[in-house]
């Protein structure tokens, strides 16, 4: 969105409002406003030397015969302060005033001066002016200077112009927006019957005269052989010939102005340019440049280059044939419109030495800089471009046309010969534009689209524009009006537009007013609006920037601009107030940066809208308005500049698709708020925020309601609300204001929210509602949910259509809540008790059958635990089938057998898959499937029933695949290995699935593996166990287990069954005192026979009881009694504190052996990576007592330790001799390999392989941890490695040929082992062994293996362990 502007247009030269206010929406007067009576006038005179002068009779014949004339002269050829002269000869400004426009304010108090110098009369009293702020003419006066933006604002109160008589339209060919306007305006008049005496001259050195004057034709009334009516067109008078004559040189960018670091280096150029020009002669020269900005560059060049040349140039003496730049004093003059006043009028000041100034375009038109000789023209100026799109203004660097450059040159050769250098090639300026584009075509028309309205002329699209503007422009115009709420859908004012129409300021500063009014900020909102239609009094000079940005510090406020404004109001209205004198005053100002003139200007901004809002009876406020309510009144004229920045972002993002950051010059710069209101968007290269403010989201929907687009998305069912809602989202022009918006949504479409409701909460239930129609019928679908998932038939209830249809049928159509639902059903349930009640049988599609609860029980029951079942009947979900509920503590009790076969409802099924998935020369004698499997499951549940059958393993104690092969084998005669089932191919929830919670239920980990399970939780399984063992303390029972407890199915008497025995039979052996509790120390078996189990009773209205394995412990000493929470773990404690009872027993033989152990010294020596000298002879003792007292089965009870013990004592000195003579060819083996392993460092894979396998092969504690039937092989082991190492040094080929053989069964025996950690597994510890005999075969072949080996066998057997 473009910008409020501040020095453009009507904001521009607007006069005092006074009576306008009051006038602007009457029809135009038909009388004038009052008796003009002209001053006689000094006698005329005519320059001979301009080239007009010669033309003055010609020109006043013009002026007298036709309405409009249109001169086009040469620059420089007097046309300026000759017309209004030869106006007068013609007889003009007898009737009313000779109004002269010019588009400046500088050029037109310097014309006014001129003249009136020219006529002899002091200025003001024949010859005046009136420009913004200050107005200079006496009552008489015949010509009246001022800007067009002034003759514009004049309209409003004098329609028809009736205080001129003749006006003058200079320097038309810049075609502002003003102008344009104007011209269009002026038409209209002379065009009617109102004012056929006024008389329109239209003058520019650069002008199309032949489209002016066809546009200014006037119909004859005649039509041509076509029909099309015949126009005359204007009069053109055209001036040729200047004062002096100009020469154009060119001078377009080459290799020889290259510069390193910029292609197009401007300052050298123009540096080069002017020492060529003061080579043939010394001149004042103005140079063009784009903007400020390259004023403030070429000046430092030019400076520094001046200073450099006058230090070499000094020593010269400053003779002829020294440097161009050191000839004497040279003086820089800036020359911009936001320069101050005193600067300004430097350049219209004499000078004792040469000057260069640099201005912009400003110096292009009507001004006439004193002096000037040469004018060096770089081709460039900053153009402003409006948007439409994207509603924002550029201002970027563009090439001019041909229209400005012959402008340009034309400021020379005033004084005496000029010379004007471009700096651009002849074939450039050919290639450009004849004139300028016109405002109309590159800006906003808001403005115009509201004066229009107001003085009620023709439609903009009907309005006799020079050039029309394009209809996106126009429909953008209209936008804005809307956007500020000037005019309706149909285009027409409203109410808040007429009140703009009459408040002399651009639209947008209008609005932020009226709300201002509203909010109670106008006394705050009046002085920001002045400031936002003035220049900015903050000045900072080139050469003192910092110092005036330390200045202008005082008035910033970190969260907003605009308040910035108001401390700088405060502070200039304290300082007049405690002023000395103007003068002192003055001089405070220019100290601390700030411009006394634009103050005023300010300041009379200000006083001009205080008087306007005065006139319309607008109330001031008397109390400080918060910021809140100032920034909500100022975002109602700023709604297309907003921006909002994401966190992640650089930069806003902007209304219309925009992305722009803060200007530099903001405090705000510092700390970026999110939301950013900004007083305009300028593209200088890159879009700028300029004067912004922090702002709430909440204010832009207050003040855009009528804006955003709002759109609703995701329409669901609310539980908590009882209501449909929606995410709301609003937008702005692109920009979203807010989003996820949760709304009610069913007054937006009551006919969906009804359906989502009923859909939602009466047919899936989520509604929490207590009417008993929708309890009754939710516990209904909920029994019959529960039997589909069971038994996994989902074909049992109805559809969600069939209850959508019966609840559609009796809802009527204004029920769309739950609030309403409840209404309407108590009052219509008084007449009929049973209102949308549903029925088990209406609810039933399909009979579902005879199913018995023991198909699928509630619970499991596994060493006295009752675990908790649910079932769910949902393919591809994570716990689809049954999901066994796990405390933590009772984890390792879990037994995987009894899992693994289920419950009896879902046997069948998994019998079925695992039949199917077998080979098809087995799988034909079982057809059909389905009847093989019922007649298994038959044949388990009646044999489980018979608790006295022979055949008593078919109770669940083994893997289902093994009595799926006896069966097979009896009932068929079909032999069948485990390999032959590929339990892999079943569907997911023929498995188990468990789901592990801690003591209050939540939920920990779920998976159908529990050996991962187990290894990932299994110590923290342990450890609730163990404090559950703490709380209750010596409060323990002793019972012995039941041998059929673990194993119960429960296929005939429920699962609950079980449960019961165990108990009853812990209970049972409770009567009977062991006398043992967990803790007690024993040094000799002295504790009888330990039991199988310990029930641990819990603690709560819910809490199960937990069974504890008994052990005794080593524990240095001595031995102690512990409970474990899986046998497993009891079983290999018991196996350690039975060494140490053994020890304890023999300890005399034992420290004899030690004492005799053979080569011990040696063998220390060899055992040192392994640990210390007492380190082997530990384990060389529990090795010793491994062989001798702990063949199967061990002792259970005092009697049968002292039988083994008895048994062992006279061998343990022969069998100690044994083992370490083996150790000792072991430890030798190794101290060789280690040696070879250096050597063959340079075949790193084989290197590393052995070095890995010694890891495996000799851990720590080999000596004891590796079993005895093991322990023997090692030597053969190791000198397979030996002999490995020795092939390798000949043939490292064919080892790499064997490592890529073994390498894929190593790896997978290692990702199993990793994933079964501490789990026991007799298949895979001898798979481990095949796979060292495996490595003997492939490597040292000589050394022959005790049995048959080879890749493929281990394969298969890989096989059977992964399933």
């Amino acid at each position: 969105m473009s910008s409020p502007q501040r020095p453009r247009a009507q904001q521009q030269d607007t006069p005092r409002p006074g009576a306008s206010a009051r006038k602007s929406d009457r029809r135009p007067r038909t009388e004038p406003a009052r008796r003009f009576e002209p001053r006689p006038l000094p006698p005329l005179s005519f320059p001979e030397s301009l080239p007009v002068s010669a033309r003055r009779d010609e020109i006043a014949a013009a002026i007298r015969a036709h309405p409009v004339v249109i001169v086009s002269g040469e620059t420089g050829s007097g046309k300026t302060t000759q017309l209004p002269k030869i106006c007068a000869m013609a007889g003009r400004g007898q009737a009313g005033l000779i109004g002269h426009t010019q588009p400046r304010r500088i050029a037109a108090t310097a014309v006014a001066r001129r003249i009136a110098e020219e006529l002899g009369s002091p200025l003001g009293t024949h010859v005046g002016y009136k420009i913004r702020f200050n107005e200079k003419l006496a009552a008489g006066a015949s010509f009246k200077l001022m800007t067009d933006g002034i003759l514009l604002a004049e309209t409003l109160s004098d329609p028809l112009l009736r205080d001129y008589d003749t006006i003058i339209v200079d320097e038309a060919h810049e075609r502002s927006l003003n102008i344009d306007f104007l011209l269009g305006y002026l038409k209209q008049l002379v065009e009617g019957p109102r004012r056929d005496d006024l008389r329109i001259v239209i003058t520019s050195a650069t002008i199309d005269a032949e489209r002016f004057a066809r546009h200014f034709g006037r119909d004859t009334g005649r039509v041509d052989e076509h029909g099309k009516p015949i126009v005359e067109p204007a009069p053109v008078v055209e001036v040729s010939g200047r004062l002096y004559p100009v020469e154009i040189r060119w001078q377009g960018f080459d290799d020889s102005h290259r510069d390193d670091e910029d292609e197009d280096d401007l300052p050298s150029r123009i540096d080069e340019a002017i020492e060529s020009l003061w080579r043939e002669a010394p001149g004042d020269v103005l140079v063009f440049l784009p903007g400020e900005r390259e004023i403030r560059d070429v000046a430092e060049h030019l400076r520094r280059l001046i200073a450099r040349q006058s230090g070499r140039g000094g020593a010269g003496g400053g003779s002829l044939g020294g440097s161009i730049w050191a000839r004497g004093p040279v003086e820089i003059l800036p020359l911009y419109s936001r320069l101050s006043a005193a600067d300004q009028q430097r350049v219209f000041s004499p000078s004792r030495g040469r000057r260069i100034v640099l201005a912009t375009n400003v110096a292009e038109t009507s001004l006439t800089v004193p002096g000037i000789r040469y004018v060096v023209d770089s081709g460039l100026a900053r153009v402003k471009r409006y948007r439409y799109r994207n509603k924002v203004e550029q201002l970027q660097i563009e090439a001019i046309s041909q229209a400005a450059a012959n402008q340009r040159s034309g400021r020379c050769g005033r004084v005496s010969d000029g010379i004007c250098i471009r700096l651009y090639d002849e074939a450039d300026f050919l290639k450009r534009p004849r004139f300028t584009d016109p405002e109309v075509l590159r800006s906003s028309l808001a403005g115009v689209i509201l004066r229009m309205k107001a003085l009620r002329l023709p439609d903009i699209e009907a309005f006799p524009f020079l050039d029309p503007p394009p209809r996106k422009a126009i429909a953008d115009g209209f936008a804005l009006l809307h956007e500020l709420g000037a005019v309706d859908e149909r285009r027409e004012l409203t109410e808040v537009g007429r009140t703009l129409s009459r408040l002399p300021l651009d639209p947008r500063i209008g609005r932020m007013l009226l709300a201002a009014r509203e909010l109670g900020a106008l006394r705050e909102v009046l002085v920001i609006a002045a400031a936002l239609s003035s220049q900015d009094p903050r000045e900072r000079p080139p050469e003192s920037q910092q110092a005036a940005d330390q200045s202008h510090k005082r008035f910033a406020d970190e969260s907003s601009d605009f308040v910035g404004w108001l401390k700088l109001w405060n502070h200039w209205q304290a300082a007049q107030a405690g002023k000395e004198s103007n003068r002192r005053l003055a001089n405070q100002l220019e100290r601390e940066f700030l411009s006394p003139r634009k103050l005023r200007e300010w300041a009379d901004v200000h006083s001009q809208l205080v008087e306007t809002v005065g006139e319309m009876h607008w109330k001031s406020n008397d109390k400080p308005a918060t910021p809140e309510a100032i920034h909500r009144a100022l975002l109602t004229g700023l709604l297309g500049n907003l921006g909002f920045k994401p966190l992640d972002e650089p930069m806003y993002a902007g209304t219309h698709q925009v992305k722009f950051t803060i200007h530099p010059g903001s405090y705000l710069t510092k700390k970026a708020p999110r939301w950013i209101m900004a007083a305009e968007l300028v593209d200088t290269g890159r879009l700028y925020a300029r004067t912004v403010a922090r702002i709430e989201p909440e204010w832009i929907e207050k003040a855009a309601d009528h804006l955003i687009q709002r759109s609703w998305s995701d329409p669901v069912w609310s539980k908590n609300s009882g209501q449909v809602v929606a995410h709301e989202r609003g937008m702005l022009y692109g920009l979203t204001i807010y989003a996820q918006r949760r709304v009610n949504y069913g007054p937006r479409d009551p006919a969906l929210a009804r359906e989502t409701m009923i859909r939602a909460a009466l047919v899936e239930g989520d509604w929490d509602g207590k009417l008993p129609f929708f309890v009754h019928n939710r516990k209904l679908i909920a029994e019959i949910e529960k039997l589909e998932h069971k038994i996994r038939r989902p074909d049992l209830l109805v559809d969600d259509r069939y209850l959508f249809d019966f609840y559609d049928a009796k809802i009527p159509p204004e029920v769309w809540s739950a609030q309403a639902l409840e209404q309407w059903w108590r009052a219509a349930s008084k007449d009929d008790p049973k209102l949308l009640f549903l029925s088990r049988d209406a609810l039933l599609k399909k009979d579902a059958g005879d199913i018995g609860s023991d198909a699928f029980p509630r619970r499991l029951a596994m060493a006295g635990v009752a675990f908790e079942l649910d079932y769910r009947f949902e393919p591809g979900t994570a716990d689809d089938g049954v999901t066994m509920t796990v405390p933590i503590a009772a984890l390792n009790q879990v037994d995987p057998l009894r899992c693994e076969w289920l419950v009896p409802g879902m046997l069948k099924d998994k019998v079925q898959a695992l039949y199917k998935s077998l080979p098809q020369k087995h799988r034909r004698h079982l057809v059909p499937l389905p009847d093989s499997a019922e007649a298994f499951v038959g044949r388990v549940a009646t044999r489980a029933a018979d608790p006295g059958a022979a055949s008593g393993h078919w109770i669940p104690g083994k893997p289902l695949v093994d009595a799926l092969i006896d069966d097979l084998r009896e009932q068929h005669g079909i032999r069948l290995q485990r390999e032959d089932f590929r339990p892999e191919t079943l569907p997911p929830h023929l498995s188990m699935n468990f789901r592990l919670v801690d003591a209050h239920g939540a939920r920990i980990a779920a998976s159908r593996n529990l050996p991962q399970l187990k290894a990932d939780h299994g110590a923290r399984a342990q450890t609730a166990f163990q404090a559950a063992l703490a709380q209750l303390g010596d409060r323990l029972r002793v019972a012995a287990a039941p041998e059929s407890a673990a194993g119960e199915m429960g296929a005939a008497s429920g699962a609950d069954a079980g449960v019961e025995a165990t108990r009853q039979a812990a209970a049972d052996a409770a009567a009977e005192p062991a006398g043992l509790s967990p803790g007690q120390r024993f040094a000799d078996w002295s504790f009888g026979k330990l039991p199988e189990l310990l029930e641990i009773p819990g603690r709560g209205p819910r809490a199960q009881a937990l069974i504890g394995f008994p052990a005794v412990v080593d524990v240095g000493d001595a031995v102690e009694l512990q409970l474990f929470d899986e046998p497993e773990a009891a079983k290999a404690a018991q196996r350690g504190g039975t060494i140490r009872l053994f020890a304890l027993a023999l300890k005399e033989p034992l420290k004899f052996f030690e004492r005799n152990i053979p080569e011990f010294q040696k063998m220390s020596l060899q055992f040192a990576s392994f640990g210390s000298g007492e380190d082997l002879k530990r384990e060389l003792v529990a090795a010793l007592i491994e062989r001798a007292c702990l063949g199967e089965p061990l002792p259970d009870d005092a009697e049968s330790f002292a039988a083994r013990l008895a048994e062992a004592r006279p061998r343990v000195n022969l069998i100690g001799q044994e083992v370490a003579r083996t150790l000792a060819g072991i430890l030798a083996e190794h101290q060789a390999i280690l040696r070879k392993l250096q050597a063959a460092r340079a075949h790193a894979q084989a290197a590393d392989d052995v070095g890995k396998q010694l890891e495996d092969l000799l851990p720590r504690r080999f000596v004891s941890a590796t079993p005895p039937e093991r322990f023997r092989h090692l030597p053969r082991y190791l000198k397979a490695v030996s002999a490995r190492l020795d092939k390798l040094r000949t043939d490292p080929a064919r080892d790499a040929q064997k490592m890529a053989e073994l390498a894929p069964l190593l790896q997978a025996w290692r990702r199993i082992a990793t994933q079964r950690r501490g789990q026991a597994d007799p298949r895979l510890e001898e798979f481990r062994w095949l796979l060292e005999e495996l490595r003997v075969s492939l490597f040292a072949q000589e050394l022959r293996t005790p049995t048959p080996v080879s890749v493929k066998r281990l394969q298969k057997a890989l096989e059977g362990l992964r399933a």
